[in-house]
């Protein structure tokens, strides 16, 4: 869980990060944060034992988790405000307890309370004010990037288990990254004018550390993470950046914040996470 907790801290930042992306065409950010990603995992790249099936399933995955996820999710900041998006994510735990047990073809009641509490907690925290209708878009917008990132999580654990001994997480995951800025270079064919594409330095500078930090280590170790708890547990901890963005907000932005909502929410994560149960589930049992 260690590793899922140190990516929900990271995390909490970039809501605001992407903030200062505004006005720059989402497509276009989306594809160049995966091609730093993808640049960081070039060099451990060892394909050495993977049937040509089993490197374009992988590529697959990072196509649903990262690419359609992020030309999804970066374009409903034109709709909503950073919270907004932050708040419709608390769906992503569900969605994963919901395509694991579809998959498996059974259902685990303690999974579902786990997503449950997760939702529960972070709502607690973050909840606002909706606002009128013409939301609708940014919210549908965030459920589907919720959607693909809780099925490439899903997959990414299922395709794992399938890799022979000798591949490691890091050998094989330029991989999901490759898969993923092949179909955002495509979609951007299409919707970005690449010549009026002009970031300031200090946009640059977000785009390097998100790319890098943000998308490259911290999908890596989220997803290596993922493979050490069972789904129930991997559910809850979808959330946990967004209380940690709270806190973030409150002592690094100077934003202002319910604390006993802050306490009250996290407490119901925390919940979640010890009614998923921390046990690291066999090959041939559940996922």
């Amino acid at each position: 869980m260690i590793l899922l907790l140190v990516v929900s801290v990271v995390w909490a930042f970039s809501f605001g990060l992407v903030k200062r992306l505004a006005g720059l065409d989402p497509t276009a950010v989306a594809a160049l944060r995966l091609v730093i990603a993808l640049a960081v995992f070039i060099p451990f790249f060892r394909p050495r034992g993977l049937s040509g099936g089993q490197m374009l399933r992988l590529a697959l995955v990072g196509a649903l988790q990262f690419g359609i996820m992020y030309i999804l999710y970066l374009r409903s900041y034109a709709h909503l405000h950073a919270y907004e998006v932050a708040l419709f994510t608390i769906t992503t735990p569900l969605f994963v307890a919901l395509i694991d047990a579809a998959l498996e073809m059974r259902w685990r009641t303690r999974y579902a309370v786990a997503a449950v509490l997760s939702v529960a907690g972070a709502a607690v925290v973050e909840w606002r004010s909706i606002g009128d209708a013409g939301i609708l878009g940014g919210f549908l917008l965030v459920q589907l990037s919720n959607l693909c990132f809780a099925g490439g999580q899903v997959a990414w654990r299922r395709e794992r288990r399938r890799l022979p001994g000798t591949a490691t997480d890091a050998s094989v995951f330029a991989l999901p990254f490759a898969g993923a800025l092949v179909l955002t270079l495509a979609v951007s064919l299409g919707t970005t004018n690449w010549g009026a594409f002009a970031p300031s330095a200090g946009q640059w500078a977000t785009l390097a550390y998100l790319g890098a930090i943000a998308s490259g280590v911290c999908f890596f170790l989220w997803n290596k993470g993922a493979t050490r708890v069972n789904a129930g547990t991997l559910a809850a901890f979808n959330n946990a950046k967004i209380p940690l963005g709270i806190a973030a907000s409150i002592l690094v932005f100077g934003e202002t914040a319910s604390i006993g909502r802050l306490v009250a929410g996290g407490a119901l994560m925390a919940a979640g996470v010890w009614a998923a149960g921390t046990r690291r589930e066999g090959p041939g049992a559940a996922s």
